[in-house]
C-alpha cells in the first residue's frame, strides 16, 4: 500500500520503512548463503571457489542495473512526495524503457564477455570452467533480475516497503528448493545454483506485476504516458546512470581485489567468499537503512519538507552508528562459528582467513554506516555527482589496497582495502552533506505555491480590482523543486 514519509517522527517512519528492507536484504543474502552452504558441500571448495570468483565480474553488470534502477525510482519518489499523479506515471513509463533497453544489452553482452574477462582475471585454470558456466547463465538471466529490482524501487518509491519482501521471501524459498534439487539429485552442478537464482526471480516479477495491477493504479501507466520526452530521459538517466556507474567502478576495485586473490591462490578465494556471505549479512542492515533514507529525502524534497529532511538524516545517522558497533561487536567474536557453516571438515587455513576479515570489517562498520546514510540523503535530494566521485575514491582507495598491501601481507593487506575504501568515501561525503544541510536550513517549509490547477488572484485591468478565475497551466511545483536544486548546488 502506498504511505506517504512526509508526516510522523522522522526515525520511526525511516525505521519502520527500513525493517522491511532489512528483513529483505537479510532473506536475500539468506538464499545467497544456502546457495553457497550447497556448492560447498556438495561440490566441494573449488566449485566454491568458482562461483566466489565470478562475484566480482557479476556485479560490474548486474551491481550497474541495480544501482541504475534504483536511480530511476527517486524522480517517482519526488513525484510521489509532490503529489503528482501524471508525473508517476510518467516516471513509471520513463524507467520502465530504460531498464527494458539495459536488460537486452547485459543479456546479449554479458555472456560473450564471462570467459575472456575471467581469462583476464587470472582466474585459476582448475576454476576457470566452473565460473565461467556460472556466470553465462547468470547473465542470461539478467533480464529477470533488472525487473524485479526496478519494480520493487518503483513500488518503495511510493512508499510501500513490506509488498517487496514479500515477494522476495517467496522468490527465496523457491530458490533454496530449486537449489537443493538442481544441484543435488539433478545434478547440473554450479549452472543449477545459477539457474535457480534466475527462475525465482522471475517468479517475483510475475508476482509484482500483478499486485501492481491489482491494488496499484496509480503505477498503471497510461498510453500517453509511454510518450516521453528528451527531458523525462534525461532526468531519469541523470540520477540512472550515475548510481549505476558508481556501483560499477565499485565493482571495478573488487575485480581488482579478485585478481589479487586469484594470486593468492583457491584458499584466499574460498576465504573471501565466505566471509563476504556473512559480511553481507551484517551489513544488509546498514544498506537497508541507507536506502530508506534515500527514499524518505526524496518524498521529503518533492512535498518541500527540508526541515524533515535534516532530521531524518541526523536520527539515521545516529541509528546507523548504533547499529554498526553492536554489529561488529557479534561478528568479531561469533565470526569463526559463523564461518564454519560454510565448509567442511579440514578448511582450518580457510577458516581462519575469513575471520580475519570478519575482524577488519567489523571493527570499521561505523564507517560504512555513515557512509551508507549519508550517501542516500545525498541521492534523495537528486545529486548525482558527490555519490559517483566517492565511488571513484573507493575505487583507487580499494585498488591501491588490494595491490600494494595485498603484496606486503598477503591476504590481511587485501581485505584491508574494504575499510580504506570506506574512509576516503566518508571524508567526502561529511562536506557533501554539510553544505547540503546548511542550504537546506535557507529553504521554506511547506510554502504554499500553486498546482497545476489552483487559481491565482490577478489585478483585473478596469478597476484594479481582483479575478480569481485564472488557472495556472504551468508545473509550478517542478520549478520550485528546480530552485531548490540550485539552492543545493551552491
Amino acid at each position: 500500500m502506498a504511505t506517504s514519509l512526509t508526516t510522523g517522527r522522522p526515525w520511526r517512519v525511516i525505521l519502520a520503512f527500513s525493517v522491511p528492507l532489512l528483513i529483505g536484504n537479510v532473506v536475500q543474502q539468506l538464499y545467497q548463503v544456502v546457495d553457497t552452504i550447497v556448492v560447498g558441500r556438495e561440490l566441494g571448495v573449488n566449485s566454491l571457489a568458482a562461483v566466489g570468483a565470478t562475484g566480482s565480474l557479476l556485479f560490474l553488470l548486474l551491481g550497474f542495473a541495480w544501482g541504475m534502477t534504483s536511480g530511476f525510482a527517486i524522480p517517482t519518489a519526488q513525484a510521489f512526495g509532490a503529489k503528482d499523479d501524471a508525473a508517476v506515471r510518467r516516471s513509471v513509463a520513463t524507467g520502465t524503457l530504460l531498464s527494458a533497453a539495459a536488460s537486452i544489452l547485459i543479456t546479449i553482452g554479458g555472456p560473450m564477455l564471462a570467459e575472456p574477462v575471467l581469462v583476464l582475471m587470472q582466474t585459476p585454470p582448475e576454476l576457470l570452467a566452473e565460473a565461467t558456466l556460472f556466470t553465462q547463465v547468470s547473465f542470461l538471466g539478467a533480464g529477470a533480475t533488472m525487473f524485479f529490482n526496478y519494480l520493487s524501487a518503483i513500488i518503495r518509491a511510493i512508499g510501500d516497503s513490506k509488498t517487496p519482501l514479500v515477494f522476495l521471501t517467496i522468490a527465496c524459498a523457491l530458490n533454496v528448493v530449486l537449489v537443493i534439487l538442481l544441484v543435488g539429485p539433478i545434478g547440473w552442478g554450479v549452472a543449477g545454483a545459477a539457474l535457480a537464482t534466475v527462475v525465482s526471480q522471475a517468479v517475483s516479477v510475475l508476482l509484482c506485476l500483478e499486485f501492481v495491477r491489482r491494488r496499484m493504479p496509480m503505477l498503471h501507466v497510461r498510453r500517453a504516458d509511454w510518450k516521453v520526452t528528451r527531458d523525462d530521459i534525461a532526468d531519469h538517466l541523470r540520477l540512472g546512470l550515475p548510481m549505476g556507474f558508481q556501483a560499477s567502478i565499485i565493482a571495478i576495485g573488487t575485480l581488482v581485489v579478485q585478481v589479487a586473490l586469484n594470486m593468492l591462490g583457491a584458499e584466499a578465494v574460498a576465504a573471501y567468499t565466505t566471509a563476504s556471505r556473512v559480511d553481507s549479512l551484517a551489513t544488509a542492515l546498514l544498506a537497508s537503512l541507507g536506502l530508506a533514507v534515500s527514499m524518505y529525502v526524496a518524498q521529503n524534497f518533492g512535498g518541500r519538507r527540508p526541515d524533515r529532511i535534516r532530521a531524518g538524516v541526523k536520527q539515521a545517522t545516529w541509528m546507523a552508528l548504533i547499529a554498526s558497533v553492536v554489529l561488529g561487536v557479534v561478528l568479531i567474536a561469533f565470526g569463526t562459528h559463523l564461518v564454519r557453516l560454510f565448509v567442511g571438515e579440514g578448511s582450518d587455513e580457510v577458516v581462519e582467513l575469513a575471520h580475519l576479515m570478519l575482524i577488519i570489517n567489523g571493527a570499521t562498520y561505523a564507517l560504512l554506516g555513515v557512509l551508507f546514510v549519508l550517501r542516500g540523503a545525498l541521492q534523495g535530494l537528486g545529486q548525482a555527482m558527490i555519490p559517483t566521485i566517492t565511488g571513484v575514491v573507493e575505487l583507487f582507495m580499494r585498488v591501491g589496497a588490494a595491490v600494494v598491501l595485498g603484496a606486503l601481507f598477503g591476504f590481511g593487506g587485501v581485505a584491508a582495502s574494504n575499510p580504506l575504501a570506506w574512509v576516503g568515501a566518508v571524508v567526502i561525503l561529511i562536506p557533501a552533506y554539510v553544505r547540503a544541510h546548511r542550504a537546506l536550513a535557507k529553504m521554506p517549509v511547506n510554502p504554499l505555491e500553486p498546482t497545476l490547477t489552483t487559481p491565482i488572484a490577478l489585478v483585473g485591468p478596469d478597476n484594479s480590482s481582483l479575478t480569481v478565475d485564472a488557472v495556472v497551466t504551468q508545473p509550478v511545483p517542478i520549478i520550485v523543486q528546480r530552485r531548490w536544486k540550485k539552492l543545493l548546488r551552491r
